[in-house]
């Protein structure tokens, strides 16, 4: 028989079936010996007080095998279905073919980068040499800007599509199964190049195909209908196309935007990384000068608050982890964060970000790239006040926020190095100063945040893409372009790995709506 109960456990307790298979016990009344397995649905952190809670929603099975709980896969061979073309191989072109697969569509993923294992070395010379790779580095090459940065999977785009289904599938290339039932799962840095490879083989396996080191360059349009695409090499490939290709991809706005694809600009949110001592965000967090102690995980956070009419959060928080080089050109310096799943660096680090919308600013209202020029202008000022090279100028939280210099810096995880820099001279004021009242703000619900054991690294831009390329609601087809189907992060319509997969599935299935009915 299976009993379904919802405990709430103390952190030993949850750490370990031979604890919790107890409390199980106990909760209905029977011998221990009678539990063949408990099944977690779910599991999440209660921290909002000095005593720290598990709650667990489990499936018991008493006197009874469980069943194989791993996922089946619906592919099919596709090798001579219909081709469909998809730009970017990052979880919005992989979920894309995925789903390709299962509909009976063959997905042609073209990815100016490198493979997994070629672009470790990319990012290895980016952080020892300080040599970018403008087509591959911690943005481009297989698995997108995600690969690198703690493949963190919530979402609040419960509605947008399956979730589960999207969590199942990440499972069944090689996750771990804690995604399928933490509140806030992660797979880690050290883990998803795996998960993203084999699904790279799953697509081969089925007759899909994945292109490296093919950068599209141009369309091939007669008047508004797409026939397919150009490439770098000067060799061409025809389709429709699904493009995916991330929030970096500037040749890719702009070459879109001189096609006449119509595209407009969109509010984003640029500032700074963060970076603490995780002990200290522990004792934080869990209320406690001890820290996290020996079962509780590194902790996180979350911020956001109203200044001078304009969001300041946190985003993207790495417990945990180390900050990363993230530049995808010459003359920039872009920081962002990254774990690995045990998340056991004595650092921990967040984008802590302003809402921004320059194409708003007199002048810029009929130019949907304004938002890209801004980021530029930022990655250039980060440049040359880093040094000219992937340093990164960096402050002294309180010096930033009272606008001393900083003349030390405390030991950082950035590898690269840090230059200390005043930026509280060289950002925008209209960033500046609503950075400097957040970081007040916060430490009023986190005592101890606000503290100059904390260092900021600049910048942080790459949030979400400033770019929407317009797509109509229902066919989700461009809307001036016929046959191109905008995609993911980069085209505006996600942020995340999960939301991003959820809109590759929905870009195939609209796809086969058009060319399979």
């Amino acid at each position: 028989m299976i009993h379904n109960l919802r405990l709430r456990l103390s952190p030993r307790d949850a750490s370990s079936e031979v604890f919790y298979r107890d409390r199980a016990a106990q909760k209905l009344g029977i011998s221990t010996k009678e539990i063949k397995h408990c099944h977690i649905l779910r599991r999440s952190i209660d921290a909002r007080k000095r005593q720290i809670w598990i709650d667990v929603n489990m499936d018991v099975y008493v006197n009874e095998e469980p069943k194989d709980l791993k996922p089946e896969s619906n592919y099919q061979d596709v090798s001579k279905a219909p081709k469909v073309i998809i730009v970017g191989a990052g979880p919005a072109g992989l979920f894309a073919a995925l789903r390709c697969l299962e509909i009976g569509l063959k997905p042609i993923v073209l990815e100016r980068g490198h493979n997994i294992s070629d672009r470790k070395k990319d990012i290895a010379a980016l952080n020892s040499q300080h040599l970018v790779n403008n087509e591959s580095n911690y943005c481009f090459g297989e698995g997108g800007a995600g690969t690198f940065s703690d493949g963190k999977l919530y979402t609040r785009s419960l509605k947008r599509g399956n979730v589960k289904g999207i969590l199942q599938t990440l499972f069944l290339h090689g996750a771990d199964y804690d995604i399928m039932v933490d509140a806030h799962p992660h797979i880690g840095t050290d883990k998803l190049p795996g998960v993203i490879a084999n699904m790279r083989e799953t697509i081969k396996q089925y007759g899909g195909d994945v292109r490296f080191e093919h950068k599209v360059s141009g369309l091939i349009k007669e008047n508004d209908n797409l026939k397919g695409v150009k490439l770098a090499d000067g060799s061409e490939l025809l389709g429709p196309v699904i493009m995916a290709t991330g929030h970096s991809s500037r040749d890719i706005f702009r070459m879109l935007h001189q096609e006449g694809v119509a595209l407009e600009a969109k509010p984003f949110a640029v500032g700074v990384r963060v970076e603490h001592p995780q002990k200290l965000i522990d004792q934080i967090q869990y209320h406690n000068k001890d820290g996290r102690g020996k079962y509780l995980p590194a902790a996180t956070y979350n911020f956001a608050k109203q200044v001078q009419g304009k969001g300041v959060y946190s985003f993207c928080m790495c417990p945990g982890g180390i900050i990363v080089p993230s530049a995808t050109g010459e003359n920039q310096v872009v920081v962002n964060g990254m774990s690995n799943s045990k998340r056991n660096s004595r650092w921990a680090n967040s984008g802590i970000v302003v809402e921004v919308a320059p194409h708003l600013e007199k002048g810029n209202e009929d130019n949907p790239l304004a938002g890209i020029e801004y980021q530029e202008q930022l990655e250039n000022l980060a440049y040359v006040n880093g040094g000219q090279s992937q340093s990164a100028p960096a402050q002294r939280l309180v010096d930033f926020a009272e606008n001393r210099l900083s003349f030390d810096l405390p030991e950082s995880s950035y590898i690269p190095g840090l230059v200390s820099s005043p930026l509280h001279m060289w950002l925008p004021d209209e960033i500046k100063t609503r950075l400097q009242e957040g970081f007040k703000l916060f430490s009023k619900s986190a005592r101890g945040f606000y503290t100059n054991e904390a260092i900021i690294i600049g910048v942080e831009t790459r949030t979400s893409s400033p770019v929407r390329v317009l797509r109509d609601r229902d066919t989700l087809e461009s809307t001036n372009t016929i046959n191109l189907f905008p995609c993911g992060e980069g085209a505006g319509y996600a942020g995340g790995i999960v939301s991003s997969a959820i809109d590759g599935v929905r870009c195939a299935d609209a796809v086969a709506r058009k060319i399979l009915s």
